[in-house]
């Protein structure tokens, strides 16, 4: 750990929003919510707005990823908007290229790309979006570096090769994302900034951005390291309001581990007792470094974090069944790390 302790209001803080789709409602009401959270996030300062895409999830609104960042990006005027991540296997980098060229045209300085190896879905699903046997991503870094080269104007020469328009030519920044170590090392060899899925993959974290850092190369997008770090936070006027509202986020994680997806439920009292020992090993594992409580305990929370990480930027996931909860929850966070007065 360095000897310069990071506070928290010395690092920005984003907002990961997977659209939640509650029980009983529907994807429309949800993407109307990304708006109305976004509209928030931008007032309160939070740093960017990212959604996700996954596929055949019954609680999820985001799929169609790019068309999101479109509806967000329009209804907001400052914040940035972009993808936590786009799974690139799934696509063919040609039209991930054109995609986040029309959105750098169309709201220039705001977008950002950020990228993932893993399918966002189940292995049926990853089949129907791919049409090709690429379950891996092993082939993520030749991806990787011909969706680069559609934004490149010099990446080809002579009249024989496919352009990018829009694209070509655009300044838009990417990040690569993971929950491993693979993406971790080859964010550090391109340079490139790097976000670690914390908020589902805690025990990788330190390792990841210990490989990310030993491995950075200064390259024309970054001179050094930046590293931001998802985490899940319910944030309560008391921490008994806060650890109510968090069983919905446990339920989903739940539903999840016994296999069967679903829309995110609402809160229950006394979970732990629809548990067995198995799954609430796995539960307590999965969500870690959550941080549940108050506003003092938030804060508190995520300082600790902090210092064990040295983040550059925390990117926010919270996953709350009443809207209005939800916002409560972000504008905490955002009084907490010094955001809002």
């Amino acid at each position: 750990m360095s000897a310069n302790i990071k506070q928290l209001y010395d690092i920005q803080f984003s907002v990961l929003d997977l659209s939640p789709i509650i029980a009983g409602g529907t994807a429309a009401d949800s993407l109307q919510n990304t708006l109305d959270l976004a509209r928030h996030a931008e007032k309160w300062g939070y740093n960017r707005y990212w959604l996700a895409e996954h596929h055949n999830m019954p609680g999820i609104a985001s799929s169609a990823t790019s068309v999101v960042i479109g509806h967000v990006a329009a209804g907001t005027s400052t914040i940035r908007v972009g993808s936590g991540g786009i799974m690139l296997p799934n696509h063919s980098p040609l039209v991930i290229a054109e995609q986040f060229g029309t959105l750098v045209s169309l709201f220039p300085g705001r977008i950002d790309l950020g990228l993932g190896r893993a399918p966002g879905t189940d292995q049926l699903t990853a089949r129907a979006l791919r049409k090709e046997n690429r379950m891996g991503g092993e082939d993520f870094p030749e991806q990787l570096a011909e969706l680069r080269a559609y934004f490149d104007p010099e990446a080809f020469s002579g009249d024989n090769y496919v352009r990018a328009i829009p694209g070509e030519g655009l300044n838009i920044p990417i990040w690569l994302l993971g929950s491993s170590g693979f993406s971790a090392q080859l964010a550090g060899q391109l340079g490139l900034p790097f976000s670690f899925a914390s908020h589902f993959s805690p025990e990788y974290t330190l390792p990841a951005l210990d490989l990310y850092r030993r491995n950075f190369r200064p390259s024309s997008a970054l001179d050094k390291p930046y590293a931001m770090v998802g985490l899940n936070v319910v944030a309560a006027d008391t921490d008994e309001e806060a650890q109510l509202l968090a069983t919905s986020m446990q339920q989903m994680f739940l539903n999840l581990l016994r296999n069967k997806p679903g829309q995110l439920p609402p809160p229950v009292e006394n979970l732990e007792s629809f548990l067995t020992e198995h799954e609430k090993a796995a539960l307590q594992q999965r969500l870690a470094t959550s941080v549940v409580g108050s506003a003092e305990t938030v804060r508190n929370k995520l300082q600790r974090f902090l210092d064990r990480t040295e983040a550059d930027e925390m990117i926010i996931n919270s996953q709350i069944f009443d809207h209005n909860a939800r916002l409560r929850s972000y504008e905490i966070v955002a009084e907490v790390t010094g955001r809002k007065a």
